[in-house]
């Protein structure tokens, strides 16, 4: 039996200004924004090419801006990288993880499973832009 991770709920304070975050500025592409009442509105974005969407929660139990380390898998982090700094994103520059910390990355230094970005959305929850080869 497969299990899998399909759905991650970020907790937001605006619902609005997050879905404009992840969209315009991230590009995740955005599969459900439906108000079901005046104090439930489903939102669901999903990043290209992924498997697993998130919804965006204003109405949930967690704090907003309290998930850290979320996860998300790139073949190149530097293009990655410049892609969400042209498109507003507050992103760092390429770091490595190498004994136990990380530290920047050098220029043409390869970042296959070590080199990440790091962002967070206006809320604070927090991001990991990791390079991964893709699977043969």
């Amino acid at each position: 039996m497969d299990w899998k991770i399909e759905v991650i709920t970020i907790p937001v304070a605006d619902q609005e200004r997050a879905k404009n975050f992840y969209a315009d500025k991230v590009g995740f592409n955005v599969d459900i924004d439906h108000q079901v009442s005046d104090d439930l509105r489903l939102l669901q974005l999903t990043p290209p090419g992924s498997a697993c969407s998130i919804h965006i929660g204003g109405n949930v139990e967690m704090e907003p801006g309290s998930l850290e380390n979320l996860f998300l898998v790139v073949s190149d982090v530097r293009a990655a990288r410049a892609g969400l700094a042209e498109r507003g994103v507050e992103v760092s520059e390429p770091q490595i993880f190498g004994q136990g910390a990380y530290r920047p990355a050098k220029e043409g230094e390869n970042l296959d499973l070590v080199g990440c970005a790091f962002f967070a959305d206006p809320d604070g929850n927090r991001w990991v832009v990791q390079q991964i080869p893709p699977k043969e």
